[in-house]
């Protein structure tokens, strides 16, 4: 946890922007596998983390803005559960830490609900992802599961957001510890791959590395050869001489900050020359998307510098001809670049995607319908504290290809017998995590070998 003091600062911004009414938080239970003992690694609720810091299941919490008081609820272990899991903190230990002096049990947390409603006053939840916190909601005020996407506070999201998205010195600390981490876990995958491995077997060394410095990932791990699939979480084949290995791993710290990073690998020593070819188009995207960058400035401008720089780079391979803006414009680079360039990290990988990307990246403003383009989670304009990732790629998927070429689609732009000779080809990206300062963009952490000579040089 951080000093009690942030706590307590994060806590009064919060109400002052909310006003009045009753602010309800849900922490998140343990989730179940197979059997109630049989659990996945807990993780807190990240807006919970935020405002009280404590990484413990079971828990909500109530700041009762129009009664000045804030109140944590649990229940304390008993010796069943102690004999299971040793001793722990009681809940009034945790509360105190981030400066709550009221604690409750659980089962008090209706019985002051329930006088609110009474009372007419407000009550602001967030969206919620859990269904466990949809059933408890619904206990307590009425509203049915699916019913909260229509009926959640927007005004408690602005607020929330509106102090999130904004990273402090000690929050920017702990997000270089994570990223250090992550650079280290592509490291590694860089180092150990081999032909005759499977995914798999890379997937766990990256992953032993995120346990070793003691946290975890901050996501399934994406270790694959068929880099076309964009979350490709399958780590069932076989690498071999000439493949490609797409890395997409990122360590999540003890105090549940994440980094992101994207590598992309030969499993020979080296690059063939295609490969080469794509991954220098890939690497110049990448640069043109960072010098893009700047204060005040639309997120929206690094993502066409990408764009544009891929379409103008296959271009010259012969892939595509035409206007780069014009294509953009159309749509039609998405035939390779079908995502966004990067979006906002933090205590979440996707910071704050629970509490909707139209509020996160685009500051309330509708994004686009536009294949490609209406997967880009960040377009608003960057302000000092904002953390993002940058992570341009090439991709060619066999499907969307033959899909847009028996559609007679972008024929003007796309010279579809070369892409196809290219379409076992696979997916490359390079991904790298930002700070926006006063001064401009500054990476994360330490550099990842990213350069053709860095990569061969791990292999």
């Amino acid at each position: 946890m951080f000093q009690k003091t942030t706590y307590l600062a994060r806590r009064k911004e919060l109400k002052e922007k909310i006003g009045k009414g009753l602010i309800l938080f849900f922490g998140n239970d343990e989730s179940s596998m197979n059997f109630s003992d049989n659990t996945y690694r807990f993780r807190q609720d990240s807006t919970f983390l935020y405002y009280f810091g404590i990484q413990h299941p079971g828990l909500a919490a109530v700041i009762d803005i129009d009664n000045d008081r804030e109140i944590i609820f649990g229940n304390d272990y008993t010796i069943d559960d102690i004999v299971w899991m040793g001793p722990q903190p009681t809940v009034a230990e945790r509360a105190e830490r981030c400066g709550v002096k009221q604690v409750n049990e659980l089962k008090k947390l209706h019985e002051i609900v329930a006088v609110a409603t009474q009372k007419k006053q407000k009550i602001h939840f967030l969206p919620l992802y859990r269904p466990e916190n949809k059933i408890k909601l619904f206990e307590l005020i009425d509203v049915a599961p699916k019913d909260v996407a229509i009926t959640y506070s927007l005004d408690l999201v602005k607020a929330v957001v509106s102090q999130r998205e904004f990273k402090s010195d000690e929050e920017i600390e702990q997000l270089n510890l994570a990223v250090n981490v992550s650079v280290d876990m592509h490291v590694a995958a860089m180092k150990f791959a081999r032909p005759g491995m499977t995914e798999a077997e890379v997937a766990g060394e990256i992953h032993k590395v995120a346990l070793a410095a003691g946290g975890d990932i901050a996501f399934p791990i994406i270790a694959t050869i068929n880099g076309q699939t964009l979350h490709n979480h399958y780590h069932g084949n076989t690498i071999k001489q000439g493949d490609l290995l797409l890395v997409d791993a990122g360590y999540e710290n003890q105090m549940c900050y994440a980094g992101d990073l994207s590598s992309t690998i030969p499993v020979s020593k080296k690059f063939t020359t295609e490969q080469k070819e794509i991954y220098e188009i890939t690497l110049a995207a990448h640069q043109a998307a960072v010098d893009a960058l700047g204060l005040n400035t639309p997120f929206k401008n690094a993502h066409i510098a990408a764009c544009t720089t891929v379409f103008n780079g296959l271009k010259e391979m012969g892939f595509t001809k035409g206007n780069a803006m014009d294509a953009f414009d159309a749509g039609a680079h998405a035939l390779f670049f079908p995502c966004g360039t990067g979006h906002m990290m933090g205590l979440d990988v996707h910071d704050m995607e629970d509490l909707g990307e139209v509020w996160v990246g685009y500051n309330g403003q509708p994004k686009s319908t536009q294949f490609g383009l209406k997967s880009l989670r960040l377009a608003k304009p960057l302000k000092a504290g904002h953390v993002f990732t940058i992570e341009p790629g090439i991709y060619f998927i066999p499907e969307l290809i033959d899909l847009w070429r028996g559609q007679n689609k972008f024929n003007d732009f796309i010279h579809w017998e070369k892409v196809d000779s290219y379409r076992n080809f696979g997916g490359i990206r390079n991904e790298e995590d930002f700070v926006m300062t006063l001064e401009g963009a500054k990476l994360l952490g330490k550099p990842k070998p990213k350069t053709v000579a860095e990569v061969e040089a791990m292999r």
